[in-house]
């Protein structure tokens, strides 16, 4: 990372709490899918060893995947000569604790919102750096997870996954982007990424 983007490349308070905030979130929700936690057992089990592990887990695999997606974005957009923070969506933070306590998960903590003038080319690279860097993560995990250590396992299907459905090209996900800006590089890695994810979701 250069010396100028570095120098750009600033946090506020806000945005370092919503960060704090999304990450603690999701490692919560994520804790509790995995867990399969009822909310009849819900007042033993958060102040028991088993949540605390399974906490840990979640924060080292699902939240860092999250994060470390939307602050691609960011590194990308700043590099671009946007201005650019994270914005953590509470009501969507909540539901996600909420779903993952009733046994589903749909994980939507926020997003980097960016101003500036921008090509199609240089939008389309700031959409794809958030699954390219769910990949890079994803084949860290690999060698655990063909260990078959658990974090190993999680780490690898949860990036995966998360790769896979922000490259499909509908709504607000990162794949829209990228297929608007070239067809041949959205091809190149929206491919690979959504029969990963499918394999992730079926067999990992």
């Amino acid at each position: 990372m250069s010396a100028s983007l570095t120098s750009r490349l600033t946090f506020s308070a806000d945005e370092l709490q919503d960060l704090l905030v999304a990450w603690l979130a999701l490692g919560v929700a994520f804790a509790f899918f995995y867990e399969r936690v009822t909310a009849t057992a819900l007042a033993g089990y958060v102040t028991s060893r088993a949540f605390l592990l399974a906490l840990a887990a979640s924060l080292l695999t699902a939240g860092i995947g999250f994060l470390l997606h939307e602050l691609a974005h960011k590194v990308v957009a700043v590099r671009y000569g946007q201005v650019a923070a994270f914005r953590a969506d509470y009501g969507m933070l909540a539901l996600a604790v909420l779903g993952g306590l009733a046994g589903f998960l749909f994980a939507a903590p926020g997003a980097v919102v960016h101003r500036g003038r921008l090509t199609e080319r240089q939008n389309g690279l700031i959409a794809l750096a958030g699954p390219v860097t769910n990949l890079a993560l994803a084949a860290i995990f690999a060698p655990l997870a063909f260990l078959g250590v658990d974090l190993g396992m999680r780490g690898l299907s949860i990036n995966l996954l998360l790769a896979g459905f922000n490259m499909l090209p509908v709504g607000p996900l990162d794949g829209k982007s990228v297929v608007s800006w070239s067809k041949p590089v959205y091809a190149l890695v929206a491919v690979p990424s959504v029969l990963l994810g499918v394999a992730a979701l079926l067999y990992v």
